[in-house]
């Protein structure tokens, strides 16, 4: 069977067994920071599986888009391990259990007209005291007992270890299910039944608390079962992955061929791409924090394994349509921003390989200096300046260094990254379960009702209130100096979402008084977050809630004026200016694209036309509740990557304009008033940022450029503004002639003085030793006199320092024949900084540096002559 019926074959069978098929959920799960990206099937039902809010269904299957990259190091290596899968699963909350898990799951695999496996290739596993799952298997099943293995908690408890190591909550045990191939290869876990059944408490005995209520969860590495269903003997060689391992290898200019030695390589290049392929795709651009930083350490990895092939030029970014090709089916919105990927991918790879070009030279004196000293390990430290500063990976260090016969120092190179990723703030969670007080809430009271598309007033029943962290059944300190959370059943307010940002207002009754100064939303709850000024609030009390009206007018129009925006961008710039993210605030937008440079001026001002022109039309803003497959069908636009619920809304303005969006919007564009663009620039690679105004700051920033020019009209003395520029340019010949004879000027003083300094200099084994404080308080005069003091024809060292804006600043220069001698400028200037509270570097031949301590200049000069002494005489020695 082919990757793409198993996934089918899986879902149907599971819908013929009464589960409902829900869609993957996105990639990076914006409601839940316990996790960066979405690792299986069971995050997207945690509401489910804790008991919370209204159960909609309670039988589920899915095929999830995971990433994982906890053993990033043997992708490519094992037969079997991936940072992006799917995982194939199906669930039970408080509905089937382990007779139906697992008769289904034996079913499916060796059914004939499902998987139709050979059950005596089958084993399985199951939990140590799990007597129940093994007599199933056993006696109902019919598979033999010397075919059922029991394991301990580590192997088949979930989470590993709970019982005795935790962490406390949910938990249960669980039976794998291994196939063992003809060939007499190694046995395949091809699906893991974990069965929910407790709730840990405290450390053991007697810690497992049964649930009243159990679950299943199942996991089966889609890509895994195909290698088995397609009798091959690792995941790479699929249909779905060999046709990118076979690309990489053209790409690279290699044949692929799993035995070769360039087959690993070229496995993680295919892994890679289509793991940053997917990510980009949902709007997650290479960056420095969180989901950007993966995505950006495995696109370098990738362009790493290439560039260690010989390719050495960008290359990834033309396997993204191998990508599409292969994901289009289960997923055909991808093929949409094909462009948009590939040119954020070829920024990055550009980037890279300027880095790698760079840092090359850094690394050849790494070289030399262990060749000097003799020695045949790189120090971990400098491993891993290179890998975190110069983004030099390690990789890239290691393979480049056994081509001179030497090794790093891995052990203190990881014990230094791990130190890094603690101070960095890895995110990182005890259990994907935990339970807070917003979920208590959830489970009492179930979700808010929102009325604000229609009201910005309403009276409403307190449900929650959350006060450091904790619930609380009354709020009286008035002026607490945390902000407080309060939870109604019904609201008018705006949780923030979408890229609108929440309503802020208050909540009233007789005596009391709740100042909201923002609006969140968890879920189906919304958290009204403030400070009581007055009174006391407690749980089920009733309230007015009333929105300041004039700030949700100004988001309305902001808004509205974003859907606007997109059809501009789209209609000027074509069809792969996606939107990639906004933020909406009262009469000020801000607004994300997929874009590979620069709009031009005309773009930008064709963009402006549009929207005002849209506006001018006063076009119907009307909007629809309907299913998601529906407003699809209608043409709705969406946003990739973000998670849509099954009923969605359709914003739709005239003809030109249908949008999914939950935000608040206004009844006809022509209420927006005035649009204008105040900037655009790039944030990201391949993403560029548009802010406007509208309404009332639209009109304040006419009247502010109209007040700038009056004003420059007068300081220039040009009485019309049409002439400011011919002004402008007037006055940048007059400072442009100055700055030339001050130069002239400087240069022959700078002359004077330098040859004064060479003249008093002291000589140690005959070169000029010239350190001085002068008083040239700028750094460019500062580089002149380094630059006339090396001019003479006659080996110096130097080291001058000056006085800018109270701070110090230091440069220092050697004759460049010193520095094959071991005197270098950039080590005599970090010795000297340190003097004053400061650092810096540089070139072996020109370094600078600066510090906070002015009066410790002397004691720097005095440094540096130490320095320049010992080494010239050490040198003098050699």
């Amino acid at each position: 069977m082919k990757t793409d019926e198993i996934r089918e074959a899986y879902l149907s069978f599971f819908e013929s067994k009464g589960c409902v098929r829900r869609p993957s959920d996105v990639l990076v799960p914006r409601d839940d920071p316990t996790v960066l990206f979405t690792p299986a099937g069971m995050n997207q039902f945690k509401n489910e599986f804790l008991g919370v809010g209204k159960l909609e269904f309670t039988r589920a299957t899915t095929c999830q888009k995971c990433i994982r990259t906890g053993d990033i190091g043997n992708v490519g290596i094992t037969a079997y391990h991936h940072t992006f899968f799917e995982m194939l699963g199906n669930f039970s909350f408080g509905d089937y259990f382990k007779q139906e898990a697992i008769h289904w799951a034996w079913e499916l695999l060796t059914g004939k007209e499902w998987f139709a496996l050979d059950p005596e290739r089958l084993t399985v596993t199951v939990y140590l005291d799990d007597d129940e799952a093994f007599n199933i298997w056993e006696k109902e099943i019919g598979l033999p007992a010397d075919r059922i293995r029991r394991d301990d908690e580590y192997e088949n408890f979930w989470p590993a270890g709970a019982p005795t190591e935790g962490p406390d909550g949910v938990c249960g045990p669980c039976s794998e299910i291994y196939y063992h191939p003809p060939s007499g290869g190694k046995e395949v876990e091809i699906w893991n039944l974990v069965f929910t059944q407790f709730n840990r408490v405290g450390a053991p005995p007697d810690n497992l608390r049964p649930l009243p209520k159990k679950n299943i969860d199942t996991g089966m590495g889609l890509e895994r079962m195909a290698s088995v269903m397609q009798g091959v003997e690792s995941n790479f060689e699929i249909d779905t992955l060999k046709p990118l391992c076979m690309a990489a290898g053209d790409t690279v200019g290699l044949k692929y061929s799993f035995d070769a030695p360039h087959g690993r390589p070229l496995r993680r290049v295919a892994d890679h791409v289509r793991a940053v392929t997917m990510c980009i795709h949902e709007g997650v651009q290479p960056g420095n924090a969180k989901q950007s930083y993966v995505v950006r350490q495995l696109l370098r990895r990738a362009v790493l394994e290439g560039y260690l092939l010989g390719k050495q030029e960008p290359f990834l970014h033309s396997l993204v349509p191998a990508v599409i090709d292969v994901m289009k089916a289960p997923y055909p919105d991808v093929a949409e921003s094909a462009e948009s990927v590939a040119n954020v991918i070829r920024e990055e790879e550009d980037h890279f390989l300027g880095i790698v070009e760079r840092g090359l030279s850094k690394f050849d004196r790494l070289v030399e200096s262990c060749r000097k000293d003799g020695a045949s390990v790189i120090p971990g430290e400098a491993a891993f300046e290179l890998h975190t500063q110069d983004g030099f990976l390690v990789e890239l260090t290691e393979t480049m260094a056994a081509r001179y016969n030497l090794k790093i120092d891995r052990e203190r190179f990881s014990a230094l990254m791990k130190q890094h990723e603690q101070l960095s703030g890895r995110v990182t969670a005890d259990s994907v379960m935990a339970e807070g007080p917003l979920d208590a809430i959830r489970k009492t009271a179930g979700g808010t009702e929102f009325l604000g598309y229609d009201t910005v007033q309403a009276s409403a029943k307190v449900v929650g209130i959350i006060a450091e962290k904790q619930l609380v059944e009354s709020l009286e300190e008035v002026g607490h100096a945390d902000a407080v959370g309060i939870v109604l059943d019904r609201t008018p307010f705006y949780g923030e979402a979408g890229g609108q940002v929440g309503d802020v207002g208050s909540l009233t009754a007789e005596g009391v008084l709740f100042d909201v100064i923002d609006t969140q939303r968890d879920g189906e709850l919304l958290l009204h977050i403030g400070h009581l000024k007055q009174g006391t609030i407690g749980v089920g009390d009733s309230v007015d809630a009333t929105v300041k009206g004039d700030r949700r007018a100004g988001i309305r129009r902001a808004h509205s004026a974003t859907h606007l925006l997109h059809h501009a961008l789209r209609k000027t710039l074509g069809p792969n200016a996606m939107q990639r993210g906004s933020k909406v605030e009262d009469d000020v937008l801000r607004f994300d694209f997929a874009h590979k440079g620069p709009m031009t001026p005309e773009e930008i001002r064709e963009v402006e036309d549009e929207i005002n022109a849209r506006i001018a039309e006063g076009a119907p803003v009307s909007t629809a509740l309907m299913g998601i497959k529906e407003a699809r069908e209608a043409g709705a636009m969406a946003l990739f990557g973000e998670k849509y619920p099954d009923k969605v809304r359709v914003v739709t303005m005239g003809e030109f304009s249908k949008e999914l969006c939950g935000g608040t919007h206004l009844s006809n564009t022509g209420q927006v008033g005035l649009c204008r663009i105040i900037s655009e620039e790039p944030v990201a690679k391949g993403v560029r940022r548009i802010v406007a105004y509208t309404g009332h700051r639209a009109i304040e920033s006419v009247r502010e450029a109209e007040a700038l020019l009056k004003e420059l009209s007068q300081v220039l003395k040009t009485p019309q503004p049409q002439d400011l520029p011919r002004r402008a340019a007037q006055l940048q010949d007059e400072v442009k002639q100055l700055r030339q004879e001050l130069a002239q000027y400087t240069r022959a003083s700078v002359a004077d003085q330098a040859a004064e300094f060479l003249k008093e200099a002291d000589e140690v084994n005959g070169v000029k030793v010239v350190c001085r404080r002068v008083d040239a308080g700028d750094r460019d005069i500062l580089r002149e006199y380094a630059d006339q003091l090396r001019s003479g024809g006659q080996d110096v060292c130097l080291l001058l320092a000056t006085e800018v804006d109270g701070k110090v600043a230091l440069i220092a220069a050697v004759s460049k024949e010193l520095t094959k001698k071991g005197v270098k400028a950039g080590d005599c200037v970090r010795e000297a900084a340190k003097a004053v509270g400061g650092g810096g570097g540089g070139r072996l031949d020109l370094a600078e540096a600066g510090g906070k301590d002015p009066a410790k200049i002397d004691d720097a000069l005095a440094a540096a002559t130490r320095f320049y002494t010992e080494k010239l005489s050490a040198a003098a020695q050699a």
